[in-house]
């Protein structure tokens, strides 16, 4: 549902992380919450009267937000590049 498995979560930190174990990584942290949040999105439409799934979904896109201020704070390159790579923002 609205996790990801081992292999997913390991593609993604390889991509977007210096290294295999670059978890903390803020560009790996925003990716690893755009799969989960595109996977629960999922389900929400699936089940609309599911309200605790529905407040999960709200808690990790705030989340994903307040890691992408603070990414364009940092590095707005970064930020830009990463932006258009996991296909946010139109």
């Amino acid at each position: 549902m609205a996790s990801i498995d081992k292999e997913k979560t390991a593609e993604l930190v390889t991509k977007f992380g210096a290294n295999a174990q670059d978890t903390g990584n803020v560009r790996v942290q925003v990716a690893l919450l755009t799969e989960r949040i595109r996977n629960l999105t999922e389900h929400v439409k699936e089940n609309r009267n599911d309200a605790h799934s529905t407040r999960g979904l709200v808690v990790l896109v705030a989340k994903r937000r307040r890691l992408l201020k603070y990414l364009q704070r940092t590095n707005l390159e970064g930020y830009r590049a990463l932006i258009q790579e996991l296909g946010l923002r139109k």
